[in-house]
């Protein structure tokens, strides 16, 4: 699983169980996802191709760096939602393409039902976001239509992953990095990840 990163930050580790505590109320919640999405951010983005740049200080004239690849995010519709704040913060003009993917309960496949992507891609590198990486199923479906789209560098930002939804990654793109705060155990029998810590998409929002 050389191309699977399972954050090691402390910081990390804290939020998450913080989170995982059922009685975390959907404020909180969502605080988190923003906050433990910009750590893990920071990490996927450490190879970003920069170019240099002159920069005036208040002394002298340097050679900075600035980006130069422009960055898309892709949050997975809805649970996906509530990271792109965090990540916005650390990169304000990444612009932000929803795809909305839902489960069918009895299948556990994705099925698209929202998709505003232009015909040309505008951005180089693209974020996918879903806080948890469950069977893989829509992870799989939006690389596929990221990939139609035209995009080279794509990478996949979650809070927790099961061993099943990251083997399914793997073989359908095993180009794909995978940044993750936490690897789970298993998955249910209704695919839901164990420990995990619920459905993330009720717990921002407060619709469980």
């Amino acid at each position: 699983m050389s191309n699977v990163h399972a954050s090691t930050h402390p910081l990390v580790a804290h939020k998450l169980s913080r989170m995982r505590d059922k009685n975390i109320e959907p404020k909180k919640f969502r605080e988190l996802v923003r906050e433990i999405a910009a750590l893990l951010c920071y990490e996927a983005t450490s190879d970003l191709l920069t170019v240099p740049r002159q920069v005036e200080t208040p002394l002298a004239t340097m050679t900075g760096t600035e980006l130069k690849e422009k960055i898309g995010l892709v949050p997975i519709l809805r649970a996906g939602l509530g990271m792109v704040e965090g990540i916005w913060e650390l990169m304000p003009v990444a612009e932000v393409w929803h795809i909305g993917l839902y489960r069918d309960e009895r299948t556990l496949k994705p099925v698209e039902y929202y998709n505003k992507l232009p015909v040309e891609p505008t951005v180089s590198v693209c974020l996918i976001l879903d806080p948890m990486l469950a069977t893989g199923g829509s992870a799989v479906a939006t690389t596929d239509v990221l990939k139609r789209w035209g995009v080279k560098k794509i990478k996949f930002v979650g809070l927790i992953g099961a061993p099943e939804g990251i083997k399914n990654m793997q073989e359908h793109h095993p180009d794909v990095p995978i940044y993750l705060a936490a690897i789970d155990d298993h998955l249910n029998e209704r695919g839901y990840i164990v420990p995990g810590l619920g459905d993330a998409g009720d717990r921002q929002f407060g619709t469980g």
